[in-house]
């Protein structure tokens, strides 16, 4: 079958080798996209040719004797926003492209705030699973995907109900996804947006130039010193989310005489506190580009970049902590000597480099980038060793755990422990700091989960224009990862030292490096687990584009090689034998494919439809069954296989921008992996385990609505909608692995997911809206949204046979009846959670002033105007793993392991005050 794609693709290539001679002529007007008035001195040029012209008084232009191919117009005037227009053409003799509104600049374009809106939810908190998709979508013209880019993602919303991490996301060819979970990593350049506001972007399995991407689509940041726009802005932004204020400046030079070019960036994040309790934000950012160009054919681009950023985390609560603390309640904190102290700190310092060199000549075009990154992300959290659990909401220390038993409910101490946690219930540093002077070494610390990592990265992607209908796209790249992990020691809390020891193992398993016995911890010292992965992939795609007059088509392959191997730095105790030196070095060879079609009914009615193939290695997180403690590999590990389509119809006139899209994407053989403590596994044998399910499929199917109506030339009508119904499509195998579940007893057999709703995003939106702009630059957009058919995240141990049997394989009694729990009873207990529809309004706006040669402005953005209370996420705890445990915790007013939940913002806001000049 390969073989037949590649002899189909060489053919097709060969097919359309032909060069035509003939000429044509380009004309137009541009106009002021709010007075309607002509724009005279608009300079028009042909992307990478000689051809170039201005506008007349009349706005009109003309550029004559173009020969036929593909080319790029773009149109740039002072104090307007530049576009860039795609001329396909084919033996035709002028091509009209009618009136081109330009928007004055004065105005800060909507798109500028939703990038500085969005800034806020990009944080990769682990939460919601899906680190948002708002960053992907930011430079999309698309009404539906703005949607869902500014309007959707407060509430997690997937599009398509993909992860962030099929997305691709570039930087100068460099994809800066990660090995470990295929996610970006948005914070590493978070504050920069003014930096990397150039961005070419391709919407799901489209075409895309720069690699061959993901089903979400591909993004590539450029920060070629050259395309920055000269001059500089400074801006001041007030918010009560994640932060409270941000000081931003950026300044480009432009080109000048001698070829160089430079562009400088920095920025500041902070709050002492917070939209959620104890969330602190310290993050600081900096940026430079510098290019020299050397003549009309090469140039050189250095880029540098960091933005460390340490912040606090939240907690996920059950809905008995939120009843008595509030929505805005988080267990990760406490106060220590009047000072606010997060246990859950992230912090993450990953500088880039950046070398790109750039090659145009003609109809080709080579863009060859070498990238290192390295530095670290650590993770911090309290540990503790034979001494009570701190924290602040353990089951023990809330009112329901006095009222589990219906023939000895304790109401006086359920009372007292309701008011000692509405009072305090938060972390108690003192006391920690107590329990370990009087013991000498520490029962209580404070570590983190530090990963060291050094990356080397290469791209280099040839474009060609291979005739005047054929364009080609040839790229490699190559990763090369070294990443170092393993838990720090932070702070002792007072006390000597600690005992590297496993407090859920006896004997000699307690030891977590046996190579090390009984190591006595101090601060900055490594513990408990410490290995390295040794990753690199290679990889290698190509694209042909094809236009004639009524359709375009293209086809793209891709190979990729990835390899993973783990080097075990300590011997554990339980491991003894798997867990020290090297393991068996993992290979996978995944080959995708993709191609589409797009057919003119006319100019204004589009169809198009899109297919892809595509396997996926799995990922250092997935590939590996416990990598801390061992070097075993996930059982029946392969590629994730995706088969995705689209068809698309897409209308166009002067006032209305429509697209209505259908799609359908199937999963098979993936990978999920969590951690949790579970009780019940193996009789009355408590366990923290690690939860892998392995041969998944997943079936997404929905469709999406892109509407927008420019009923006058100031007003403008927003529809943009999806409904879509995202499912597990079978029952995979799932294993667990512990102290006391290995080898022979950690398969768990099938477990029944099929027809379960995939969590993490509402699988339907709706988006309402109304935008006025008015000629004398101030603007503003109001909009309803209706999110629905969220669900709750199941945990699929709940799912096995082993929940409603006992230990010796029978079916548990109903309390009841005394007869065996049916199936039809365990449906029941086990219905997955549906979250209550949102509705939320959000409202933004802006306006700006030219004094002389500066230009002043603000935009406002409030989200959630209504302050309408809403749920974005929540998982089943495990804790209780068979069937009478998880009934009698399910029968009382206040489960004791009820579900854990995330709530969304009230009303929020996003001031930003701006100059350029």
């Amino acid at each position: 079958m390969k073989k037949l794609i590649l002899l189909g693709f060489l053919c097709f290539l060969y097919g359309h080798i032909s060069r035509a001679q003939s000429t044509f002529n380009i004309r137009g007007k541009t106009l002021d996209a709010i007075s309607k008035k002509p724009i005279e001195e608009v300079v028009v040029t042909i992307k990478n040719t000689k051809f170039i012209t201005e506008t007349d008084l009349n706005g009109s232009f003309l550029i004559e004797n173009i020969p036929i191919n593909n080319f790029v117009l773009l149109i740039t005037r002072e104090d307007y926003t530049s576009i860039k227009i795609p001329i396909t053409v084919n033996e035709i003799n002028s091509i009209d492209l009618g009136i081109i509104y330009l928007e004055n600049s004065t105005l800060e374009r909507q798109d500028n705030s939703l990038i500085s809106l969005t800034d806020d939810d990009l944080l990769d908190d682990g939460n919601s699973n899906s680190d948002y998709t708002a960053g992907l979508f930011q430079s999309s013209k698309d009404a539906y995907l703005k949607a869902a880019s500014f309007n959707f993602s407060q509430a997690w919303f997937k599009v398509r109900g993909y992860d962030s991490g099929y997305g691709s996301i570039l930087i100068n060819g460099i994809e800066m996804n990660k090995l470990y979970d295929g996610r970006p990593q948005w914070s590493n350049w978070g504050g920069l947006n003014d930096a990397f506001r150039n961005q070419e972007f391709s919407d799901g399995i489209k075409a895309s130039e720069n690699n061959f991407g993901g089903i979400l689509g591909s993004t590539n940041f450029i920060t070629r010193a050259s395309e920055s726009r000269q001059g500089g802005k400074i801006s001041y932004a007030s918010a009560n989310k994640s932060y409270n204020g941000r000081v931003m400046a950026t300044y480009a030079t432009g080109l000048n005489k001698k070829g160089w070019a430079l562009v400088v960036s920095g920025s500041r994040r902070f709050a002492q506190e917070g939209y959620l309790e104890g969330t602190t934000y310290n993050a600081w950012a900096s940026f430079i580009a510098a290019e020299k160009k050397f003549n009309s054919n090469h140039s050189l681009n250095l880029t540098a970049f960091v933005a460390p950023n340490r912040r606090g985390k939240s907690s996920p609560n059950t809905q008995e902590v939120y009843d008595l603390k509030g929505l805005k309640y988080n267990a990760y904190w406490g106060k220590q000597e009047g000072d606010l102290r997060n246990s859950r700190m992230k912090e993450i310092v990953e500088p880039v480099l950046m070398l790109s060199h750039f090659f145009e000549k003609d109809k080709t075009t080579l863009k060859t980038t070498v990238a290192y990154q390295f530095g670290h992300i650590g993770n911090s959290r309290l540990g503790y060793f034979n001494a009570p659990n701190p924290d602040p909401t353990y089951w023990k220390y809330l009112p329901s755990s006095f009222l589990r038993f219906q023939d000895d409910l304790d109401y006086s101490n359920a009372y007292l422990t309701e008011q000692e946690f509405l009072n305090n219930g938060q972390l108690n540093w003192k006391n920690l700091y107590q329990v370990n002077a009087d013991n000498g070494n520490s029962l209580y610390y404070l570590y983190e989960d530090r990963v060291d990592d050094k990356q080397l990265s290469f791209s280099s992607v040839l474009a060609s224009n291979l005739n005047d209908n054929l364009n080609l796209n040839v790229g490699v790249s190559f990763k090369n990862l070294v990443s170092n992990n393993y838990a720090n020691m932070l702070d002792l809390l007072g006390g000597n030292g600690f005992m590297d020891l496993d407090q859920y193992a006896e004997g000699t398993a307690q030891q977590n490096d046996l190579n090390n016995l009984n190591n006595l911890v101090g601060v900055n010292d490594e513990f408990q687990y410490n290995y390295t992965i040794n990753a690199s992939i290679v990889n290698a795609f190509a694209q042909l584009q094809f236009s004639q007059k009524k359709a375009d088509y293209f086809i793209a392959l891709n190979y990729k090689n990835t390899n993973y191997q783990r080097e075990g730095l300590y011997r554990n105790g339980t491991y003894s034998d798997s867990s020290f030196g090297k393991g068996e070095k993992q290979s996978f060879s995944d080959f995708s494919a993709k191609g589409g079609v797009t057919y003119k009914i006319t100019g204004r009615h589009l169809l198009s439809a899109n297919g892809a193939y595509v396997s996926n290695a799995p990922t250092i997180r997935t590939a590996f069954s416990n990598s801390r403690v061992n070097n075993n590999i996930t059982p029946n590990l392969t590629s994730e296989k995706i088969i995705a389509g689209d068809v698309n119809y897409i209308f166009r006139l002067s006032k209305i921008q429509s697209r209505i899209t259908a799609f359908y994407t199937k999963f098979s053989n993936g990978i999920e992996t969590s951690f949790f403590f579970a009780e019940g596994l193996l009789g009355d044998q408590a366990d923290f385990v690690n939860e892998i399910t392995t041969g998944v499929d997943k079936r997404n199917i929905g469709a999406e609505l892109s509407f927008e109506y420019q009923v006058i030339p100031t007003v403008k009508l927003i529809l943009a909608g999806s409904i879509g119904q995202y499912t597990y499509d079978n029952n995979p195998q799932l294993y667990l692995q512990s102290e006391s579940l290995r080898d022979e007893n950690s398969d768990f057999g099938t477990t029944y997911l099929k027809n379960y709703r995939i969590s993490g995003t509402p699988q339907r939106a709706y988006s309402l809206g109304f935008e006025y702009r008015d000629p004398n630059y101030w603007w503003f957009q109001i909009n309803g949204n209706l999110l629905s058919h969220n669900y709750l995240d199941i945990t699929p141990l709940l799912r096995t046979d082993n929940f409603y049997l006992d230990t010796d394989k029978v079916s548990f009694l109903d309390e009841e009846t005394g007869v065996e729990v049916s199936q039809e009873q365990v449906n029941t207990l086990l219905k997955q959670e549906k979250f209550d529809d949102a509705f939320l309004m959000n409202l933004v706006g802006g306006k700006s002033w030219k004094i002389d040669d500066y230009y002043f402005g603000f935009f406002l953005g409030v989200n959630n105007v209504l302050s309408e209370v809403f749920k974005t996420g929540g998982f089943e705890q495990a804790r209780n793993a068979n069937y009478p445990e998880l009934k009698q915790d399910r029968e009382l007013n206040k489960p004791i392991f009820g579900s854990k939940y995330w709530y969304g913002s009230k009303a929020s806001y996003y001031l930003n005050l701006y100059v350029r000049f």
